[in-house]
């Protein structure tokens, strides 16, 4: 292989390099960057089976509870915390950065210290208390007793310090100002005044009862992500994470920027099911930004669309960073109801980003891969079609036979492990090799599938309990203040509205999981949305609400100076962090400008549309209009974008995606005329940008 790198950019040379060499380099860039993002300890004593053990007990929990183990809700959310509480504190130190001496204890990564262990099981004591004594809680509900507050008080203190460890200090210091305000809410300015609770009604709404940490959240996290999540670390443990990226790079790796192209659709395909864009950008970015520097994108500019792809699995179905099954659960509505109206939007906003690496590939003049760097299509598809399985299963039973979420991904999970347990051995019978050692490794794979997906979960748990003394005490009442707050901030206009709400979420989210940052936007902010909305004329339901609340809570993701997922694909590619969050946030600029459409266009999200061939036309303009608004971003369609044909870019941009609002201003009766309109302007830059091109060519033959 014959390359030339200066300061660490692979410039563009006929390679002809054998995937492996990349595959083994991506590894280890994997490893590395998994373990510099990497706050767990890595026991190496007997204590490194406690963890293991603990997180295959609560996948078998959970898996009892969507099968055959009937009980109370509130008694599997309370177990479900216990268990989520103690891993984080077994897992995870104190202090993340050494410390020696009498305290080195509080950041030990090879043992779990003494004091972690008593911590994690007084947690988990505090989170099974509302489990071992519900009835009698249920009887003295509004007087707990003096050892109902202490265990109360102690599991609060407790899970926002799990939280601190976790997801790092902001859950935690706002879940904090929110409780300091509670009680000293009757000393604040009069505009913020609020008459103060007692620490006896602070514990009984928030630590024992379904009204603050166990709450919806905490249910929803507890009956379906677990096993969603679980399902996602199968398949990535199985090997799809890997399957989907070289099926993608077999299909479209030889067209210009392929790998870029098949970044996008392998890391869609794995962050639909992982519902974590970190999680997708360690898992195929180790593999995609090497290829995609391979073929000349600079570092920065890799791992910035592997970013954007992988930030993106988020907002398509069927976990959408848990989201999917909170909104249902918020507003009463069936699963696949939030399924319909994420879809147009989610699908929109990836073939955007697809357009957009293929403009970028353009502009810097980039080629694909070789003939021989391509995998084989039908032999990529031999080694993993099998994967498509329990994807299918999953579907099935979501779409067509309409089950719960929890029944669907329980049955895809059985089939997964199955799947995982019998591919070794049926590879080995084909090659006439020995059977029992490929038997050994697929039911070890799946004890480590279990591991990963309790590890994986952690996270996820703690931020839903958190967030739940927020939602616990803005139930108190406190809600209405803050309502009114922003209602004052927004001047009662709904575009101020929205904007205020679009930075505050990009604020919450560089210190909060998507999950969480979404709970207390669409708590504090999405019913004001709609109200302010009817205010002025404009009708918002409160699905696109939620969802304008999620999308930006998802932004943030890659949002400078946090942007976590930016610091993970950073880590991979060698680039500025700051730089590629910066790169990122450009690209995922498409994303900001959808949710605002469907805030006023209620078409994108299929409200109250159930035709199959409206639905298309409604994606297929919406993919226009947004694709416009990546030319004009991006400076760039055919070839460069003069000045007015940036206008241009921008006016299609708005008619795709508002033809209903242009169709009023110009009285006009049929959506149809305005979309031939906007489809008219862009085939005249189309025209008149070919034509530029066709004769810079001739120019340029004419010189050389």
């Amino acid at each position: 292989m014959s390359s030339d790198k200066r300061g660490g950019v692979d410039k563009q040379t006929p390679a002809h390099a054998d995937l492996s060499g990349i595959e083994e380099a991506a590894a280890e860039k994997g490893r590395i960057a998994e373990e510099e993002l990497s706050t767990l300890r890595h026991e190496t004593n007997w204590h490194r089976f406690i963890v293991p053990v603990l997180a295959v007990s609560w996948c078998i929990f959970q898996l009892s509870t969507a099968s055959w183990l009937i009980m109370n809700s509130t008694y599997i959310r309370s177990i479900h915390l216990a268990f989520a509480i103690a891993i984080a504190y077994f897992s995870y130190p104190a202090v993340k950065h050494p410390v020696k001496g009498f305290f080195s204890c509080l950041s030990a990564r090879t043992h779990i210290p003494f004091t972690d262990m008593i911590f994690g099981i007084a947690a988990s004591f505090a989170a099974l208390y509302y489990f071992m004594d519900y009835e009698g809680l249920s009887m003295r509900s509004g007087s707990p007793l003096l050892r109902d507050i202490i265990i109360g008080v102690l599991l609060v203190i407790l899970l926002l310090e799990a939280a601190r460890r976790v997801i790092g200090p902001a859950l935690t210091v706002i879940a904090s100002l929110f409780t300091l305000y509670a009680f000293f809410a009757e000393h604040m300015p009069e505009d913020f005044a609020f008459r103060s609770t007692s620490l006896s009604k602070y514990i009984d709404k928030i630590s024992l009862s379904t009204e603050g940490i166990y709450g919806i959240p905490l249910d929803v996290s507890a009956t379906v992500v677990f096993l969603f999540v679980l399902f996602g670390a199968m398949l990535d443990r199985a090997g799809a994470g890997k399957f989907f990226i070289e099926l993608s790079l077999s299909v479209l790796g030889r067209f210009k920027g392929g790998p870029a192209k098949a970044a996008i659709v392998g890391s869609g395909l794995t962050g639909m099911v992982s519902g974590s864009s970190i999680a997708n950008i360690v898992t195929t970015g180790t593999f995609t930004i090497p290829l995609m520097k391979k073929v000349g994108y600079t570092p920065v500019k890799a791992a910035a669309i592997e970013v954007a792809a992988s930030t993106d699995g988020q907002l398509a179905p069927p976990i959408m960073g848990a989201a999917a099954f909170i909104i249902a659960e918020y507003l009463g509505i069936a699963y696949l109801d939030v399924v319909k109206a994420a879809a147009v939007p989610a699908f929109v906003s990836y073939a955007t980003l697809f357009f957009i690496v293929h403009v970028e590939a353009s502009k810097a003049g980039l080629r694909g891969l070789t003939r021989e760097e391509t995998p084989d299509f039908m032999e990529v598809l031999k080694r993993g079609i099998h994967y498509f399985i329990p994807i299918a299963v999953l579907v099935y039973e979501l779409v067509v036979v309409r089950h719960s979420p929890e029944v669907s991904v329980f049955r895809a999970i059985t089939v997964m492990a199955v799947l995982m347990i019998i591919q070794g051995p049926v590879k080995c019978f084909m090659k006439n090799e020995p059977l029992v050692p490929a038997l050994r490794a697929g039911l070890m794979s799946l004890v480590e599938s279990a591991v990963a997906g309790g590890r994986n979960m952690v996270p996820v748990a703690i931020a839903c309990a958190a967030a739940g003394i927020i939602v616990g005490i803005i139930t108190m009442g406190i809600g209405s203040i803050i309502t009114e707050l922003v209602e004052f901030l927004s001047g009662g206009n709904i575009f101020a509205l929205v904007a205020i709400t679009a930075v505050a979420s990009l604020l919450l989210g560089m210190g909060l999981p998507t999950t969480a940052t979404y709970i207390v936007m669409a708590v504090l902010i999405a019913p004001v949305i709609m109200e302010v909305g009817l205010a002025n004329g404009f009708v918002v339901p409160l699905m696109a609400a939620h969802l304008f609340c999620f999308y930006f809570g998802i932004l943030a993701d890659d949002t400078p100076p946090v942007g976590l997922a930016a610091y993970a694909a950073a880590a991979i590619a060698k680039s500025p962090p700051i730089r590629t969050g910066v790169q990122g946030f450009l690209y995922d600029i498409r994303t900001a400008m959808i949710a605002f459409m469907f805030i006023f266009n209620h078409d994108l999200i299929l409200y109250n549309i159930n035709s199959w061939g409206t639905a298309i036309l409604i994606f297929t303009m919406a993919c226009i209009g947004n694709f416009s608004f990546a030319s004009a971003t991006q400076g760039w369609f055919v070839c460069r974008n003069k000045w007015y044909e940036v206008l241009l870019m921008l006016i299609v941009a708005f008619i795709m995606m508002q033809p209903g609002a242009v169709a009023r201003w110009f009285e006009v009766d049929n959506k149809l005329l305005v979309y031939g309109v906007g489809l008219l302007i862009v085939g005249l830059i189309y025209s008149m940008q070919s034509k530029r091109l066709r004769m810079e060519k001739v120019v340029d033959e004419k010189e050389n």
